[in-house]
């Protein structure tokens, strides 16, 4: 009872001392009575060890409080760590307890330190959107100053062997790990995570905590690295990374709405920039993705690579949700011009984030070319949708060309005109390369129509018309390349075809024509004997002999020039008419019989 009472009053010293003396005297009596020991004798073990069980329970609980109470405490480490060496110290003699006093020790400290750690204070998340960035901090804030308390007091009341700076990191490192692993559930949203992750890779070891100045040198041979429970750190890192990819689809759908209420719903007109329409919702994307991946990049770089995956999967589908919403509110405008605007307005934002995105490319190219083959499809399908609606409006007018009444009345060339220009104002608002794509294809549309007419037969001048026919393509077709100049048109090998047949319309002299028709078969190798007998007949040259010698020289032209440039195909992409004159196909041969001698 006396040695109780010494421990409770922690007079500590004094009781071991009691403790130690009981423990000769059992030691004793069991030397004397050997193997057969006594009831007695075991009794008086029994209350030995309650007696030390009582003591290395005062002493842990002195451990534990002793940074909370370190004034209290400081005069009771002391004893408490003589108690703790002189015991295993004799750790292999009768009468003492099991397990080593000093491993008790270290385990105290860690319950001790445990019981800070659960001390700090922690809001609930529905209370403060900033709980958790609030209770990382204190928590830092505790870390440093409850070991700068060891480095400065507890560490002195030690013997050197019990390294009580160390152990205390090292009991942090393990505690802590603990706690965040009991925190990780309630973590959900991302700028916690975010929080999270980089208090444990970055701020834990930084200056702030256990790089601290303060707790110099002593800091310089410990480890700074979390003990983290197994898979802690993979656990938090993909569901971070699946946030970001939710919080990226979210932001998406919320651009496609932004893009709707400010846009679509009150048929706005685009923005420009640079002279050219555009939308902003390429640039916050842009903003957006490069802002996760500099905050990921912060936590480490295969974080940054997974992050930026997880973005491009998100804006894969993009295109296709923007190109269904768009056409979901906007299809009762076409073809109005402002539909033909927002597709040049979204045909330039694609691209422009499609470039954006390819600055990943070496990060992440599947994902980057993932997203790059939506988007190009999506830019195709705008720029299909303009030229589908200016093939729709000119249609009928180049199938007036070349007949009776557009030789006598211009207006189906002028609603040619009008509309084309109109396609090279709106041409004008569309960035490189596309507008290239768009004015390049529309132009050999144009020049295959225009100049089909001369193949269908559908006229042939009479009495001179055909010079009056010539100077009206001749002008028509400057006036039609200027504009396809201006669009800039990447096929300048079109622009020849009028002036080449109009140089042969035009002659007043049948003759004449054998002399102009190697330009256009130097310019057009596809150009062939039924191309000819089309512009013939046009011309009002149905038959004849001079009719054939004009055949013959082509034939010949085109065996001395050969087959020229392959990939310059434009007539054998025109429908020709057959003409059903017989005598206009025969070969020269067979009429040579019938042609006076010369």
């Amino acid at each position: 009872m006396q040695i109780n009472n010494l421990i409770e009053t922690e007079v500590l010293e004094e009781a071991h001392l009691n403790l130690l003396a009981l423990r000769q005297e059992f030691q004793k009596e069991r030397e004397q009575c050997g193997e057969d020991s006594p009831l007695e004798l075991a009794k008086k073990e029994k209350d030995l060890n309650l007696l030390y069980g009582n003591l290395r329970d005062k002493v842990n609980k002195i451990v534990r409080d002793s940074n909370s109470l370190p004034s209290r405490n400081k005069g009771l480490l002391v004893p408490v760590a003589r108690i703790i060496q002189e015991e295993d110290r004799r750790a292999e003699e009768p009468g003492g307890l099991q397990g080593s006093w000093l491993e008790a020790w270290r385990e105290a400290v860690g319950e001790g330190v445990q019981s800070k750690v659960q001390s700090v204070h922690l809001e609930p998340r529905e209370q403060n959107a900033s709980w958790l960035a609030v209770h990382l901090a204190l928590l830092g804030k505790s870390i440093v100053e409850d070991l700068e308390k060891v480095k400065k007091e507890l560490r002195w009341s030690y013997p050197p062997s019990f390294q009580v700076f160390s152990t205390y990191v090292r009991s942090y490192h393990r505690v802590v790990g603990q706690h965040l692993k009991k925190l990780e559930p309630q973590v959900t949203e991302l700028k916690d995570l975010y929080a999270l992750l980089d208090w444990i890779i970055n701020c834990y070891k930084s200056e702030r905590i256990m790089g601290s100045p303060s707790l110099q040198p002593n800091m310089k041979d410990e480890s700074a690295d979390l003990q983290l429970q197994d898979g802690l750190l993979k656990q938090l890192k993909d569901k971070y990374c699946h946030k970001v990819k939710e919080d990226m689809k979210s932001s998406l759908e919320r651009i496609i709405e932004l893009e709707n209420e400010d846009v679509w719903k009150d048929r706005r007109t685009p923005e420009k920039e640079e002279d050219f329409l555009n939308s902003p919702f390429h640039m916050d994307i842009w903003t957006k993705v490069k802002g996760n991946a500099i905050n990921s990049r912060r936590i480490d770089a295969q974080l940054e690579q997974e992050v930026i995956s997880s973005c491009l999967q998100a804006l894969k589908e993009f295109p296709k949700r923007f190109e269904a919403e768009f056409s979901r509110h906007c299809s009762a405008l076409r073809p109005k011009p402002l539909w033909t605007e927002y597709h040049i307005t979204y045909i330039n934002s694609f691209s422009a984030l499609q470039q954006h995105m390819d600055g990943y490319q070496d990060t992440c190219p599947r994902e980057v070319e993932g997203f790059r083959k939506e988007a190009k499809w999506l830019i195709i399908r705008l720029i299909q949708v303009l030229e589908d609606q200016y093939k729709d409006e000119v249609k009928l007018y180049l199938r007036r060309m070349m007949t009776r009444k557009w030789l006598t009345n211009d207006e189906d060339f002028k609603q040619l005109y009008s509309r084309t220009e109109l396609l090279s104002e709106h041409c004008a608002l569309m960035r490189p390369p596309h507008v290239q794509e768009l004015a390049s294809r529309l132009h050999y549309h144009v020049v295959r129509e225009y100049v089909g007419q001369l193949m269908m037969n559908n006229y042939s001048c009479k009495n001179r018309k055909h010079e009056k026919a010539a100077s009206k393509i001749r002008v028509q077709w400057g006036r039609l390349r200027n504009l396809f100049e201006n669009m800039n048109s990447t096929h300048e090998w079109l622009y020849a075809v009028g002036d080449d047949l109009s140089n042969i319309i035009i002659q007043k002299n049948k003759a004449d024509i054998k002399s102009h028709l190697q330009p256009l078969v130097e310019h057009y190798p596809d150009f062939s004997r039924k191309h000819l007998v089309a512009v013939l007949y046009f011309r009002g040259l149905l038959r004849g002999r001079e009719h054939q010698l004009i055949l013959q020289r082509l034939m010949e032209l085109k065996k001395k020039l050969g087959s020229g440039d392959k990939n310059r195909v434009l007539f054998s992409d025109m429908q020709v008419t057959v003409n059903t004159d017989c005598l206009s196909n025969l070969p020269f041969s067979c009429l040579s019989s019938l042609l006076p001698d010369n």
